[in-house]
């Protein structure tokens, strides 16, 4: 299972979520403490929104712990929102463009958890993407695809429906093709403006999601694990959930896989 970190709010160094608290995400990528695997060490990734509506990245199949640039370039930047992940594979070599975030114009994405079968059933999902989405896939991930699938089921026009449809998608190839299901995901993505997240499972075992203010009561943080002891300041975000976090609130609203599902 991977570790990430994201953050909407006022501006901020990177370090700040990455770097230097006591439970970081580069100290996360080797002493995770709510995850399978306590190493996250098969590379990393960073995205963030500046002065232009495509986010920046950096990512790298260095373990984060090792890479003395990223450590570097989370002190110098400064960014209203932004994606961090450390990477533990399931799915797709080791390699940068399997690396998360994975971008496509103003959307950046991060994943954490399984498609069971994904081997399976990944020729029907690449047959559901037009040819400009089909065409954007660099990596080999199911996280990837995921995302490609969600840009083309309308990310843009509605993000809560979008997700849900691909979800929905999924589950039914896996039900159709494996006579099983099985999907967790915790995911972040953002267009530059609002930062969402994801919360959910098929079997109620979603990997982990904890959320905090961070400077004021507008900014906030969403990650894997906390990235501190003071527990009374981290909501552990439910099962099934989807967050929205914009210009002056976050907000948890309940999130379904289906097939037919609009955005609330």
């Amino acid at each position: 299972m991977c570790r990430w970190a994201a953050y909407r709010g006022d501006p901020i160094y990177l370090e700040e979520l990455v770097s230097s608290p006591a439970h970081s995400l580069i100290e996360q990528s080797h002493c995770a403490t709510r995850a399978k695997t306590a190493t996250n060490g098969d590379g990393f990734g960073i995205a963030w929104y500046g002065d232009h509506p495509e986010p920046g990245r950096y990512r790298d199949i260095l373990p984060a712990w090792s890479d003395c640039n990223l450590r570097s370039l989370a002190r110098q930047i400064r960014s209203p929102l932004f994606l961090a992940h450390v990477r533990a594979a399931t799915h797709g070599a080791t390699r940068r463009d399997n690396c998360h975030p994975f971008v496509h114009g103003r959307w950046s994405f991060m994943h954490n958890g399984q498609i069971s079968g994904f081997d399976r059933i990944r020729r029907r999902m690449e047959a559901l993407l037009s040819d400009e989405i089909f065409d954007a896939r660099t990596g080999s991930t199911d996280s990837e695809l995921l995302f490609l699938l969600a840009l083309e089921f309308g990310l843009d026009r509605d993000p809560h429906g979008a997700v849900s449809r691909a979800i929905a998608t999924i589950e039914a190839l896996s039900a159709e093709i494996c006579g099983d299901v099985l999907v967790r995901f915790t995911a972040a993505f953002s267009n530059g403006e609002a930062l969402y997240a994801v919360r959910y499972a098929t079997d109620s075992r979603p990997p982990t999601l904890y959320a905090a203010p961070l400077g004021n009561a507008t900014s906030y943080c969403l990650v894997s694990e906390p990235l501190n002891d003071d527990i009374d300041c981290w909501m552990e975000v439910p099962d099934g959930s989807i967050v929205v976090i914009g210009e002056d609130r976050m907000s948890v609203s309940p999130f379904l896989a289906e097939a037919s599902a609009r955005a609330a």
